[in-house]
């Protein structure tokens, strides 16, 4: 082989290798050089909030209406599978059987599907029509109220409103919140409350996490109301003229009236919860157990 032929031979194996270097001394990759495919990123696993069961309660409501609210508050870029029923059991301390009747009773809502073999999914798009229960845990109450976008329409003290007074013996005035939930998926208005607290819960609480959660787990987990009971009472009525603006309803059109009266562990009234609910989107259920 003469010597002209030899460094022909080496340059066509440098132009075969991985990588050849232009004249401006960028790396320029060759034709075999594999493409470094960009990592595709995962959206962060569903984690279910933290849960005190209470031994008086069925447990497997007490875990559905904690799944519950961890399903509608979920982060919108949160994995949409739900982990394994022995991974959800050991969360909640409970056993597979009382798991397993918990999640089906988020299937028969609507919030979930279940698939032999390939797992439990959130489902993108839960049914329209939510009922009004009667609740027996905190935990259920904060379940109830999530999953709806809150705009908070205003707030500030006033005068304790004559039908409050009973609650407020011992206040001057408190502050009134008033809110508007919509539908997140078809922004339709379905619900506006308005909240009476006791002024020095109230100084503790931030307006901005009224639009993140319901107020119920505001006054327990942020500001730390060690909450005894919560008693609720729901009543058919007509609507106002400001709940058929703020519903979008005909005046005078069928509302559920709910009023939740929450008591802390020194019996103070701290909170009373007035909340309309659309007739056509909203039923009141009540389940009593046998046993």
């Amino acid at each position: 082989m003469t010597e002209s032929q030899e460094r022909a031979g080496a340059d066509a194996r440098r132009t075969d290798g991985d990588a050849t270097t232009g004249t401006d001394g960028d790396t320029i990759a060759g034709a075999g050089a594999e493409a470094q495919a960009a990592p595709v990123p995962h959206p962060p696993a569903f984690a279910p909030d933290s849960l005190v069961l209470n031994r008086k309660l069925p447990l497997w409501y007490q875990v559905s209406q904690s799944l519950r609210a961890s399903v509608l508050g979920r982060p919108q870029d949160a994995s949409a599978r739900l982990p394994t029923e022995e991974q959800l059991a050991a969360h909640y301390g409970v056993s597979v059987l009382t798991m397993r009747q918990a999640l089906k009773e988020l299937e028969t809502e609507g919030l979930i599907s279940r698939h032999r073999r390939r797992g439990t999914f959130i489902e993108p798009r839960a049914r329209r029509v939510s009922p009004v229960r009667l609740l027996g845990s905190v935990d259920a109450i904060v379940a109830q109220q999530s999953g709806e976008a809150t705009t908070v329409l205003g707030h500030g003290p006033t005068a304790v409103p004559g039908d409050l007074a009973e609650f407020f013996p011992d206040c001057a005035e408190v502050t009134c919140y008033r809110r508007l939930r919509r539908d997140e998926e078809s922004d339709e208005p379905t619900n506006w409350a308005e909240n009476a607290v006791r002024p020095d819960i109230a100084a503790r609480i931030d307006v901005a996490d009224l639009e993140r959660w319901p107020m119920t787990k505001v006054l327990r987990d942020v500001v730390g109301v060690r909450i005894s009971r919560i008693t609720d009472t729901v009543e058919a009525r007509l609507a106002d003229p400001v709940t058929a603006e703020l519903l979008q309803v005909p005046l005078l059109s069928p509302i559920l009236h709910y009023t939740g009266v929450t008591y802390d562990e020194e019996g103070r009234v701290v909170d009373v919860a007035r909340i309309r609910y659309r007739g056509d989107r909203f039923s009141f259920s009540v389940t009593v157990e046998a046993h």
